[in-house]
Protein backbone atom coordinates (compact mmCIF):
# COMPACT_ATOMS: atom_id res chain seq x y z
CA UNK A 1 0.00 0.00 0.00
CA UNK A 2 1.31 3.64 -0.77
CA UNK A 3 1.92 5.90 1.77
CA UNK A 4 -0.06 8.47 2.21
CA UNK A 5 1.37 12.08 3.60
CA UNK A 6 -0.05 15.70 3.82
CA UNK A 7 1.91 18.96 2.51
CA UNK A 8 0.84 21.99 1.93
CA UNK A 9 -2.97 21.48 1.77
CA UNK A 10 -3.28 18.19 -0.59
CA UNK A 11 -2.98 14.37 0.39
CA UNK A 12 -0.69 12.60 -1.27
CA UNK A 13 1.33 9.46 -2.41
CA UNK A 14 4.71 10.05 -0.68
CA UNK A 15 6.81 9.32 -3.77
CA UNK A 16 4.70 12.76 -5.05
CA UNK A 17 5.65 14.54 -2.09
CA UNK A 18 8.89 17.19 -2.60
CA UNK A 19 9.72 20.23 -0.88
CA UNK A 20 12.21 23.00 -2.62
CA UNK A 21 15.91 23.18 -2.00
CA UNK A 22 15.27 27.09 -0.70
CA UNK A 23 12.68 26.03 2.06
CA UNK A 24 14.34 27.12 5.19
CA UNK A 25 13.51 23.86 7.10
CA UNK A 26 15.94 22.20 4.41
CA UNK A 27 18.75 25.32 4.68
CA UNK A 28 18.81 26.48 8.10
CA UNK A 29 16.57 24.05 10.10
CA UNK A 30 14.25 26.66 10.71
CA UNK A 31 11.04 25.14 11.65
CA UNK A 32 9.65 22.87 14.50
CA UNK A 33 8.13 19.60 14.66
CA UNK A 34 5.64 16.99 16.79
CA UNK A 35 5.42 13.70 16.82
CA UNK A 36 1.79 12.17 18.07
CA UNK A 37 1.46 8.14 19.10
CA UNK A 38 -1.68 6.69 17.69
CA UNK A 39 -3.41 3.68 19.64
CA UNK A 40 -6.63 2.23 17.88
CA UNK A 41 -6.73 5.75 15.57
CA UNK A 42 -7.02 7.65 18.44
CA UNK A 43 -4.69 10.34 18.74
CA UNK A 44 -2.65 10.14 22.52
CA UNK A 45 -3.13 13.36 23.94
CA UNK A 46 -3.65 15.17 21.27
CA UNK A 47 -4.68 18.92 23.01
CA UNK A 48 -1.43 18.74 24.69
CA UNK A 49 0.90 18.04 21.88
CA UNK A 50 -0.97 20.80 19.55
CA UNK A 51 -0.40 23.08 23.16
CA UNK A 52 3.38 21.96 23.12
CA UNK A 53 3.74 22.71 19.44
CA UNK A 54 1.93 26.76 19.62
CA UNK A 55 5.04 26.75 22.61
CA UNK A 56 7.45 25.74 19.60
CA UNK A 57 6.05 27.98 17.11
CA UNK A 58 6.02 31.23 19.39
CA UNK A 59 9.35 30.52 20.61
CA UNK A 60 10.68 30.71 16.87
CA UNK A 61 8.42 33.42 15.91
CA UNK A 62 6.23 31.45 13.44
CA UNK A 63 2.37 31.98 13.36
CA UNK A 64 0.55 28.84 13.42
CA UNK A 65 -0.66 27.64 10.21
CA UNK A 66 -4.00 26.13 11.32
CA UNK A 67 -6.34 26.59 14.45
CA UNK A 68 -6.52 23.64 16.88
CA UNK A 69 -9.41 22.47 14.97
CA UNK A 70 -7.92 22.25 11.57
CA UNK A 71 -5.19 20.44 13.07
CA UNK A 72 -7.18 17.84 14.51
CA UNK A 73 -9.61 17.53 11.50
CA UNK A 74 -6.38 16.74 9.00
CA UNK A 75 -4.62 14.97 11.69
CA UNK A 76 -7.94 12.58 11.75
CA UNK A 77 -8.09 12.38 8.29
CA UNK A 78 -3.83 11.40 7.59
CA UNK A 79 -5.12 8.87 10.19
CA UNK A 80 -7.60 7.55 8.35
CA UNK A 81 -5.80 7.03 5.16
CA UNK A 82 -3.46 4.48 6.71
CA UNK A 83 -3.89 0.97 7.34
CA UNK A 84 -2.56 0.46 10.64
CA UNK A 85 -4.75 0.77 13.91
CA UNK A 86 -1.41 1.94 15.40
CA UNK A 87 0.51 4.75 14.32
CA UNK A 88 2.94 7.69 14.94
CA UNK A 89 1.78 10.84 13.18
CA UNK A 90 4.85 12.87 12.33
CA UNK A 91 3.86 16.86 12.16
CA UNK A 92 7.05 19.36 10.60
CA UNK A 93 6.46 23.11 9.99
CA UNK A 94 9.06 25.35 8.39
CA UNK A 95 8.96 29.30 8.01
CA UNK A 96 8.82 28.22 4.17
CA UNK A 97 10.94 28.80 1.16
CA UNK A 98 12.63 32.47 0.19
CA UNK A 99 15.84 33.29 -0.81
CA UNK A 100 19.15 32.64 1.41
CA UNK A 101 19.23 35.29 3.81
CA UNK A 102 19.40 34.72 7.66
CA UNK A 103 16.52 37.18 9.12
CA UNK A 104 13.07 35.94 8.80
CA UNK A 105 11.60 36.56 5.22
CA UNK A 106 8.49 38.57 4.39
CA UNK A 107 5.52 36.89 2.72
CA UNK A 108 7.06 33.42 2.73
CA UNK A 109 4.25 30.97 3.50
CA UNK A 110 5.07 28.09 5.83
CA UNK A 111 5.89 24.28 4.62
CA UNK A 112 3.47 21.53 6.56
CA UNK A 113 4.49 18.18 5.95
CA UNK A 114 2.48 15.40 7.94
CA UNK A 115 3.33 11.85 7.99
CA UNK A 116 2.08 8.36 9.86
CA UNK A 117 4.17 5.56 10.22
CA UNK A 118 3.21 2.25 12.26
CA UNK A 119 3.95 3.02 15.81
CA UNK A 120 6.34 -0.15 17.80
CA UNK A 121 6.47 -0.29 20.96
CA UNK A 122 8.94 -1.84 23.26
CA UNK A 123 9.14 -5.07 23.09
CA UNK A 124 8.33 -7.34 25.96
CA UNK A 125 12.05 -7.88 26.38
CA UNK A 126 13.05 -4.86 27.24
CA UNK A 127 10.20 -4.13 29.33
CA UNK A 128 11.44 -6.96 31.18
CA UNK A 129 14.92 -6.57 31.55
CA UNK A 130 15.50 -3.53 30.72
CA UNK A 131 17.63 -1.17 28.90
CA UNK A 132 21.73 -0.21 29.33
CA UNK A 133 22.50 3.76 28.54
CA UNK A 134 25.83 5.46 28.75
CA UNK A 135 25.85 9.22 29.76
CA UNK A 136 27.81 12.23 27.94
CA UNK A 137 27.60 16.03 28.48
CA UNK A 138 25.01 17.93 27.43
CA UNK A 139 25.94 20.18 24.57
CA UNK A 140 23.43 21.39 23.15
CA UNK A 141 21.63 24.91 22.54
CA UNK A 142 19.65 26.67 25.83
CA UNK A 143 16.54 26.22 23.96
CA UNK A 144 15.54 22.62 24.05
CA UNK A 145 11.70 22.76 25.21
CA UNK A 146 11.37 24.26 21.87
CA UNK A 147 10.89 21.25 19.30
CA UNK A 148 12.90 22.36 16.56
CA UNK A 149 13.65 20.19 13.54
CA UNK A 150 17.70 21.11 14.09
CA UNK A 151 18.62 17.69 15.97
CA UNK A 152 21.87 17.47 15.04
CA UNK A 153 23.04 17.78 18.52
CA UNK A 154 20.58 15.10 19.37
CA UNK A 155 21.61 12.93 16.81
CA UNK A 156 25.33 13.19 17.49
CA UNK A 157 24.61 12.33 21.04
CA UNK A 158 22.34 9.38 20.27
CA UNK A 159 24.96 8.15 18.16
CA UNK A 160 27.37 7.58 20.96
CA UNK A 161 24.47 5.18 22.41
CA UNK A 162 24.06 3.19 19.07
CA UNK A 163 28.17 3.13 19.03
CA UNK A 164 27.75 1.99 22.58
CA UNK A 165 25.34 -0.48 21.19
CA UNK A 166 22.87 0.80 23.91
CA UNK A 167 19.73 2.06 23.95
CA UNK A 168 19.90 5.46 25.26
CA UNK A 169 22.32 8.24 26.19
CA UNK A 170 21.57 10.51 29.30
CA UNK A 171 22.52 14.10 29.33
CA UNK A 172 24.10 16.28 32.09
CA UNK A 173 24.75 20.09 32.02
CA UNK A 174 27.17 21.42 34.09
CA UNK A 175 27.08 17.96 36.17
CA UNK A 176 22.93 18.11 36.23
CA UNK A 177 20.51 15.80 34.86
CA UNK A 178 18.51 17.18 31.72
CA UNK A 179 17.04 14.71 30.20
CA UNK A 180 17.93 11.74 27.67
CA UNK A 181 18.61 12.47 23.28
CA UNK A 182 15.06 11.77 22.78
CA UNK A 183 13.49 10.71 26.30
CA UNK A 184 12.75 12.36 29.59
CA UNK A 185 14.79 10.81 32.49
CA UNK A 186 13.22 9.98 36.09
CA UNK A 187 15.25 8.40 39.12
CA UNK A 188 14.16 6.77 42.12
CA UNK A 189 15.53 7.38 45.13
CA UNK A 190 13.84 5.21 48.53
CA UNK A 191 10.54 5.45 46.91
CA UNK A 192 10.77 8.86 45.71
CA UNK A 193 10.45 9.28 42.19
CA UNK A 194 13.23 12.16 40.71
CA UNK A 195 12.25 14.53 37.75
CA UNK A 196 14.15 17.44 36.36
CA UNK A 197 12.21 20.57 36.13
CA UNK A 198 10.41 21.60 33.02
CA UNK A 199 12.73 24.23 32.11
CA UNK A 200 14.98 25.57 28.77
CA UNK A 201 17.11 22.31 29.21
CA UNK A 202 14.36 19.65 28.53
CA UNK A 203 11.77 19.21 25.86
CA UNK A 204 8.32 18.89 28.52
CA UNK A 205 7.32 15.27 27.54
CA UNK A 206 3.67 14.71 27.14
CA UNK A 207 4.37 11.08 28.72
CA UNK A 208 6.64 12.58 31.05
CA UNK A 209 3.85 15.07 32.32
CA UNK A 210 1.28 11.44 32.57
CA UNK A 211 3.69 9.69 34.34
CA UNK A 212 3.69 12.60 36.79
CA UNK A 213 -0.04 12.10 36.96
CA UNK A 214 0.20 8.61 37.51
CA UNK A 215 2.46 9.33 40.53
CA UNK A 216 0.08 11.79 42.18
CA UNK A 217 -3.11 9.97 41.71
CA UNK A 218 -1.10 6.96 43.30
CA UNK A 219 0.22 8.62 46.05
CA UNK A 220 4.17 8.11 44.94
CA UNK A 221 6.08 11.14 46.08
CA UNK A 222 7.42 13.43 43.84
CA UNK A 223 10.74 15.39 43.84
CA UNK A 224 11.17 18.03 40.72
CA UNK A 225 14.41 19.82 41.05
CA UNK A 226 17.96 19.30 39.86
CA UNK A 227 19.60 16.45 40.43
CA UNK A 228 23.54 16.05 40.92
CA UNK A 229 25.05 13.20 38.43
CA UNK A 230 26.41 11.15 41.43
CA UNK A 231 22.79 11.08 42.95
CA UNK A 232 21.71 9.94 39.77
CA UNK A 233 24.22 6.96 39.66
CA UNK A 234 23.08 6.06 43.12
CA UNK A 235 19.44 5.45 42.66
CA UNK A 236 17.35 2.76 43.54
CA UNK A 237 16.01 3.44 39.88
CA UNK A 238 16.38 5.00 36.44
CA UNK A 239 13.33 5.03 33.71
CA UNK A 240 13.26 7.08 30.57
CA UNK A 241 10.05 7.96 28.76
CA UNK A 242 8.50 9.08 25.61
CA UNK A 243 5.65 9.28 23.46
CA UNK A 244 7.07 6.24 20.96
CA UNK A 245 9.02 4.14 23.94
CA UNK A 246 6.05 4.86 26.32
CA UNK A 247 8.26 3.97 30.01
CA UNK A 248 11.45 1.88 30.22
CA UNK A 249 13.57 1.05 32.46
CA UNK A 250 17.21 1.31 32.48
CA UNK A 251 19.38 -0.96 34.34
CA UNK A 252 22.72 -0.09 33.52
CA UNK A 253 24.29 3.44 32.92
CA UNK A 254 27.65 3.59 31.88
CA UNK A 255 28.26 -0.11 32.29
CA UNK A 256 27.25 0.09 35.83
CA UNK A 257 24.39 -1.29 37.02
CA UNK A 258 21.42 1.10 38.52
CA UNK A 259 20.03 -0.98 41.98
CA UNK A 260 20.20 -4.24 41.93
CA UNK A 261 20.18 -3.82 37.95
CA UNK A 262 16.86 -5.46 37.20
CA UNK A 263 13.80 -3.16 36.78
CA UNK A 264 12.56 -2.13 39.88
CA UNK A 265 8.89 -2.30 41.26
CA UNK A 266 8.16 1.30 40.93
CA UNK A 267 8.18 1.16 37.22
CA UNK A 268 6.89 -1.93 36.94
CA UNK A 269 3.82 -0.29 38.88
CA UNK A 270 4.21 2.80 36.47
CA UNK A 271 4.38 0.52 33.47
CA UNK A 272 1.15 -1.39 34.38
CA UNK A 273 -0.58 1.93 35.15
CA UNK A 274 0.51 3.26 31.57
CA UNK A 275 -0.56 0.04 29.46
CA UNK A 276 -4.02 0.29 31.70
CA UNK A 277 -4.19 4.05 30.43
CA UNK A 278 -3.28 3.01 26.95
CA UNK A 279 -6.00 0.12 27.04
CA UNK A 280 -9.07 1.58 28.79
CA UNK A 281 -8.69 5.00 27.72
CA UNK A 282 -7.05 5.60 24.34
CA UNK A 283 -8.19 2.37 22.90
CA UNK A 284 -11.62 3.29 23.69
CA UNK A 285 -11.48 6.63 22.65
Amino acid sequence: MTQTVYLNGKFLPIEQAFVPVLDRGFIFGDGVYEVIPVYSRHPFRLSAHLQRLQHSLDNIRLNNPHADEEWTDLIRELIARDENEDQQVYLHITRGVAKRDHPFPVGATPTVFMMSNPLITPATALVEQGVAAISAVDNRWGGCDIKAISLLPNVLLRQLAVDAGVNETVLFRDGILTEGTASNIFAVEQGVILAPPKDHHMLPGITYDLLLEFAVTHGFPVQIGKFDEARIRQADELWLSSSTREVLAITSLDGQPIGNGQPGPLFRTMYALYQDYKHKVMRNG
